[in-house]
């Protein structure tokens, strides 16, 4: 398989420290760890990106997911993800990079600084998480692939094997999940690709091996188990703008001034909150008001 060019940059430039919470502490078995097996250890540098509210738990995180490829409930992805096999996996990466071709996961992430990001996470459903998640900067990755200046935007492609994943034996999607970003916000800070949450590795129905995680925006747009990153000159085709385009748009910012259809925008729900805990106001762009000068001069309700 291709190699990508070296750089400075080593697992050993990370400071190791562990993560903060150890996943033991937090629940002892479940059905949500069924699809969890052999998780390994890892060693991340804390981030000042972090927000300081607490995550959810790791049962929670891995128990209530939106993952179609394995289902259409809530639980699905945990009954129905440990049968998927993450090992190999490779990531097609093609268009207008200079160092195209089909690399296997561990040369991809090779040299990648990984950091500890603890995220809101907004789903366009209404309800929110704080999740730990273990990643790199996409803007990093991008940088050694070279991308060619007549790029404009980053698609993304999942997995597709439903032999192992039984919710695409639904003709419901178009298969294979797709997504895409513009190429200023694939290269922000805070746009990451996780491989791990809690220290370990990615669990299977949250997306292993590698995901990517883009805070401000619904959590739709978060995609996961990619096979392929291709970077293009127009604006990609998106499954859910794809299936309904009036309720769901390229952009898919968190916005408390535009509403779904069928839900509010306004406010959320915390997962775990309680019967008690009430629902908390949204914030725009889920709170993370640095990618706001991204969006200048758009209209976001057009946009969105």
């Amino acid at each position: 398989m291709p190699r990508l060019p070296s750089r400075p940059l080593s697992w050993s430039d990370v400071t190791p420290k562990p993560l903060w919470l150890n996943r033991r502490k937090l629940i002892a078995g479940g059905a949500a760890l069924l699809a969890t097996p052999a998780l390994s250890q890892i060693t991340a540098a804390k981030s000042p990106l972090s927000t300081d509210a607490t995550p959810n738990t790791l049962e929670e995180i891995t128990g209530y997911n939106n993952f179609y490829e394995f289902g259409t409930g809530k639980e699905d992805p945990a009954a129905h993800a440990a049968g998927l096999t993450i090992d190999p996996w490779s990531v097609v990466v093609d268009g207008l990079v200079d160092n195209p071709g089909t690399y296997d996961l561990a040369d991809l992430v090779k040299g990648q600084p990984l950091e500890e990001r603890i995220y809101r996470f907004r789903c366009v459903e209404a309800w929110s998480m704080v999740v730990p998640w273990i990643g790199f900067q996409l803007s990093g990755l991008l940088d050694r692939l070279g991308v060619q200046p007549g790029a404009k935007f980053v698609a993304f492609e999942t997995l597709v094997r439903p032999e192992e994943m039984p919710g695409q034996s639904s003709p419901f999607i178009e298969w294979p999940y797709r997504e895409g970003l513009r190429l200023d916000e694939a290269m922000h800070p805070l746009t990451i690709l996780a491989t791990g949450l809690y220290g370990e590795d990615m669990p299977r129905q949250n997306g292993a091996p590698i995901r990517l995680v883009v805070p401000w925006k619904y959590g739709f747009k978060s995609i996961k188990s990619i096979v392929r990153i291709s970077l293009v000159d127009s604006m990609p085709p998106t499954t859910w703008n794809m299936l309904q385009p009036s309720e769901y748009g390229f952009y898919a910012n968190v916005n408390p001034t535009v509403d779904h259809p069928r839900w509010s925008q306004a406010s959320e729900r915390r997962v775990g909150a309680g019967l008690f805990g009430g629902r908390q106001d949204t914030l725009m762009f889920n709170g993370y008001d640095e990618v706001a000068s991204l969006y200048a001069g758009q209209d976001l309700a057009a946009d969105y």
